[in-house]
């Protein structure tokens, strides 16, 4: 992902936050008094058909507001944003996640939606705290999902590998498992695509007692967590569990579950969010199932986490009726069963109750997955401060370095955490 903070220089030159100053957000009202929103996400066409038929809905209650949606793919979407948001031409309500709430919340792009009067009873604290910083609630959550393993389970069975226990396996069990499907599936396929991400990152390294980020903003994770991930993950592409370093960095730019080696059927495993069950089931053309993290017996590593943000444009002309669109979006049962769990399972109770009787079965595997793990989940994760959403980024660059071989693991570790101690400090 990009970085946002950097780009507020493209407004008045010296000012560090320049958002306010670069005018209003593209949003408006028609000649017949209609209010006019821009509603901007990220995702691939079947989420996008979804959104609309939702935006549809909230037009038909809203007569008076009219909606117009935005979006692209996940890799583009970062990007786009922030060129809007230094430009003054954001939409009004904005889909963010990670640590963006807080890049942009600190930066007054976004608005405090107490000021709103949103609704909030019905959503979880857990979740609802995702987008809350400083005692400013920034974003409401879409849904709650967790990092899992997306299993393949007729890739094993053409392997002839069982599957693992995923209350009991550890790190180790999932490199010999690995490396096994290796040795049995045909040219083409593999084991898994290479898993080097930040929130596998983080639920490493919370597996042994650190994390990404410490509290107080600084880099958490250990040089030598770092050098034992990347030893392991150069050891599978080497063992051919995970694909060629030229493959690899191609999948990178090929985000959608349709592109992915698991929407394709030709792997047995991937790291992923499990709000991403349904499109990859789509894609792949069968169903798959979702399974705990190696390494969560010993010590949880894993999470929950609010999947997607909804946050309003601080220079929103018609922040109510921007609010009114959020609202629908994650108090309505109405657009709960419309997005069902593309999103999360929904953070608001009612919704969630309201949609059990119309989910498919990835959603309710979904429900099911989040329901088995909340009373083992970990603590909250710890979102990474003003200049970490430049991570994401540099940890593509540097895992490349180590799988094209011009780096070794432990200098690798080194160089990362120089880096995004860099990015966060300025």
């Amino acid at each position: 992902m990009p970085r946002t903070r950097g780009l507020a220089a493209l407004c008045l030159t010296g000012v560090l936050l320049a958002v306010t100053a670069c005018g209003g957000s593209s949003g408006g009202t028609s000649g017949d008094g209609t209010v006019e929103l821009r509603f901007g996400w990220w995702g691939n066409n079947d989420r996008a058909a979804a959104t609309q038929r939702v935006i549809d809905a909230f037009q038909k209650q809203n007569p008076g507001i009219k909606v117009k949606g935005s979006y692209t793919d996940f890799n583009s979407y970062f990007d786009r944003l922030a060129t809007e948001v230094a430009g003054g031409r954001a939409p009004d309500v904005i889909t963010l996640g990670g640590a963006y709430p807080r890049e942009y919340g600190d930066r007054g792009a976004l608005l405090d939606l107490a000021k709103t009067g949103l609704d909030t009873g019905r959503i979880g604290a857990a979740a609802l705290d995702n987008g809350k910083f400083g005692g400013v609630q920034y974003g409401v959550p879409t849904g709650v999902n967790a990092i899992a393993v997306v299993v393949n389970e007729a890739v094993f069975d053409k392997a002839g590998v069982p599957l693992p226990d995923e209350d009991t396996w550890t790190w180790d069990d999932f490199t010999r498992l690995a490396g096994d499907l290796a040795a049995k599936l045909p040219e083409g396929t593999f084991a898994l695509a290479d898993p080097t991400r930040t929130d596998m990152l983080d639920a490493y390294s919370r597996q042994r007692g650190e994390a990404l980020y410490t509290a107080d903003g600084k880099v958490g994770i250990g040089e030598q967590t770092l050098t034992d991930w990347w030893t392991m993950t150069l050891g599978l592409m080497k063992a051919g569990a995970t694909p060629p370093a030229s493959q690899t960095a191609e999948l990178i730019t090929q985000p959608a579950p349709e592109q992915s080696l698991m929407g394709r059927g030709q792997a047995a495993m991937q790291f992923d969010w499990s709000n991403q069950l349904t499109a990859l089931s789509k894609a792949a053309g069968r169903p798959l199932r979702l399974m705990r993290v190696p390494g969560e017996s010993t010590r949880p590593g894993m999470w929950l986490q609010a999947s997607q943000i909804y946050s309003i444009n601080a220079r929103s002309e018609h922040p109510q009726e921007a609010a009114k669109l959020v609202d629908f979006l994650v108090n309505s049962p109405e657009a709960g069963k419309i997005i069902l769990a593309d999103r999360g399972i929904p953070a608001n109770s009612d919704v969630r109750a309201a949609i059990q009787g119309v989910l498919g079965e990835p959603e309710k595997a979904q429900a099911a997955f989040i329901d088995a793990l909340t009373p083992k989940a970990g603590p909250p994760l710890v979102i990474g401060p003003a200049g970490s959403t430049d991570t994401p980024k540099i940890l593509d660059r540097v895992n490349a370095e180590v799988l094209f071989g011009r780096q070794q693991p432990a200098a690798a570790a080194a160089d990362f955490v120089q880096q995004v101690a860099t990015a966060i400090k300025q």
